[in-house]
């Protein structure tokens, strides 16, 4: 089972991570919906497309844009459409 955490708190937990450039996405169901909240950030990929963020709430604190999504991958990331890895001190602990 994989998790990332932040702020003592398990935000998502699955045992079906996809794994892309060393990132665990995880399906969307499997993360904590009252730990996101959807940011207004965006990024670009060359093969991914273009990234989406959530910002991770705990206890009051924000973790700004530290999770991220495709919301329609390139045909070549399909298998990381509705999944959302982490960054910026989220820990992933497989």
């Amino acid at each position: 089972m994989v998790k990332a955490l932040w702020n003592g708190k398990v935000i998502a937990e699955s045992n079906r991570t996809e794994i892309v450039e060393g990132n665990h996405y995880f399906p969307i169901e499997d993360v904590r919906s009252d730990f996101i909240e959807p940011s207004d950030h965006k990024s670009s990929c060359p093969w991914k497309g273009v990234a989406q963020y959530y910002s991770v709430v705990v206890d009051g604190e924000r973790n700004r844009d530290a999770a991220w999504y495709y919301a329609d991958p390139k045909p070549a990331a399909k298998n990381i459409a509705g999944r959302v890895a982490f960054w910026k001190g989220v820990k992933v602990e497989p």
